[in-house]
């Protein structure tokens, strides 16, 4: 039985539960989660559910969202789908695309029930009553319990975004069930980037833009060349930081990196698209047309990418760290 293991079972020593998150993510770091060829692991999506703070929620909870049928998103969230991670046989061998409709689809609906209740000024929207009633008990403590069709335009402004698919993609491949996966996904979008699936998407518009910040400070070089070329970020990076690189094949090295993003904060995802952009950089400087290589970016080497993304972390200024912290708030 390995460390990380012992501390899943066991818990943190003494109780100490700062300590012991600190035992787990410097274990990610130093010796990564044991997993097959495939990148599957008996422990992954729980690491995953510990370092986002996702607290339980009970089975029929998230069956009583897929019940309710259609979201207002539905129409958007069948357009992409079919298309999630089409090429990776792993993906697709293991996910189906009705699994895929139904997380998106129950997440789609916690959006709009969150919208409405802000909307109708309920402390709180009924199917967020996760932890103890029913669901019928729920709506009862409401004067209207009907969704109106007038916030359900603003709902959709608001809840599902093109890529949230390939966002939600890696957790159904890591977890073990469909509520493991809706759980996870749901909390990294609501408390760790909503400024990606929110309006106009200003998160990743802010990211984008801290690509090419960090890029200018670590790399003069390469950055002089990218903007010679007119390659801000916004022309190759859109995909990668929206999805946190999952857009980026093999998918096991996808879960390889999350693990470290889920570690210490998917803020990181930044630097880890910078870093990609250093392991490549002499294939960039040396070809006259750039974007024939960024677009799509070369197969993603997880280990390499942390290696040098740490490496260069202390070189951003205070300030510009901060705001990589904020972006996707």
């Amino acid at each position: 039985m390995t460390n990380l293991d012992l501390l899943l079972l066991k818990g943190p020593p003494s109780g100490d539960l700062e300590s012991g998150l600190n035992e787990l993510r410097f274990t990610i770091l130093t010796k990564g989660i044991t997993a097959n060829s495939d990148g599957m692991s008996d422990l992954r999506i729980y690491v995953w559910l510990i370092l986002l703070n996702a607290a339980p929620v009970r089975t029929d909870v998230y069956l009583d969202l897929v019940h309710q049928g259609a979201s207002p998103a539905y129409s958007k969230i069948r357009n992409d789908t079919f298309r999630t991670l089409a090429t990776d046989p792993l993906f697709r061998r293991r996910v189906t695309e009705n699994s895929l409709t139904r997380v998106l689809n129950a997440v789609a609906w916690k959006l709009n029930d969150a919208h409405e209740a802000r909307v109708n000024g309920w402390q709180s929207p009924p199917t967020l009553s996760d932890i103890g009633g029913s669901p019928e008990s729920a709506y009862q403590s409401f004067t209207t319990g009907a969704r109106t069709d007038a916030s359900t335009s603003e709902a959709e402004q608001v809840g599902y975004v093109q890529g949230m698919n390939v966002l939600a993609a890696p957790f159904l491949y890591a977890a073990r069930s469909e509520v493991e996966a809706f759980i996870a996904f749901e909390r990294l979008i609501t408390q760790e980037c909503p400024g990606y699936v929110r309006g106009s998407m200003d998160g990743v518009h802010k990211g984008l833009k801290l690509v090419d910040t960090v890029l200018e400070i670590v790399d003069p070089k390469l950055f002089a060349h990218l903007m010679s070329k007119g390659m801000h970020a916004e022309i190759y990076a859109f995909a990668s930081v929206l999805t946190m690189c999952a857009c980026t094949p093999p998918l096991p090295e996808v879960l390889q990196l999350w693990d470290f993003l889920f570690a210490y904060g998917p803020h990181l995802n930044i630097l880890c698209i910078v870093a990609q952009l250093i392991l490549i950089r002499d294939q960039i400087i040396g070809n006259p047309s750039p974007n024939q290589i960024l677009r799509p970016f070369p197969p993603l080497q997880a280990a390499k990418v942390i290696q040098v993304a740490t490496s260069f972390a202390a070189k951003i200024p205070v300030d510009i760290y901060e705001q990589i912290i904020n972006h996707a708030k």
